[in-house]
């Protein structure tokens, strides 16, 4: 079975990309092959670490890439950007795309605030990332 291959770019690949990338290998049932990177990669953001472990996805292994790393040296059947900023400057035409989406989600570390609510909002965002990667994949199955 030849898995579909999905590469979700935002502006750091710091969190919502990494979520995302967590997500769609946790629910896509081994069907895909999933990558994530920035357009100005950055560290994998410590709160977006530590929301996903609470739901039982730890980050370790993954860690931030520049676009470049894949840019025209690898084929994916989806492109999915996360953010407007990476909508905007990844280039229309990209080598070895099958089909580009765009979903956008605000940028969790964008937000100022307490502990407390940092945390809230990135639970937000990784919440409203996992609810539309579930809404994706049972379209992909009625699709199938």
């Amino acid at each position: 079975m030849n898995r579909i291959s999905v590469l979700f770019i935002c502006t750091g690949n710091s969190a919502r990309s990494q979520m995302a990338e967590a997500l769609l290998k946790k629910y896509g049932n081994r069907r895909f092959e999933v990558y994530s990177a920035g357009l100005d990669s950055r560290e994998i953001n410590p709160y977006a670490r530590r929301v996903m472990k609470e739901i039982d996805m730890d980050l370790m292994g993954q860690y931030s890439k520049n676009i470049d790393v894949y840019f025209g040296k690898m084929h994916f059947d989806y492109l999915i950007t996360l953010c407007s900023d990476a909508e905007k400057r990844c280039p229309n035409v990209f080598p070895g795309i099958g089909k580009k989406l765009h979903w956008s989600f605000e940028d969790p570390a964008a937000f100022v605030g307490s502990e407390s609510e940092m945390l809230t909002r990135f639970r937000e965002i990784r919440d409203q990332i996992e609810k539309h990667i579930k809404t994706w994949l049972d379209k992909q199955d009625k699709e199938d």
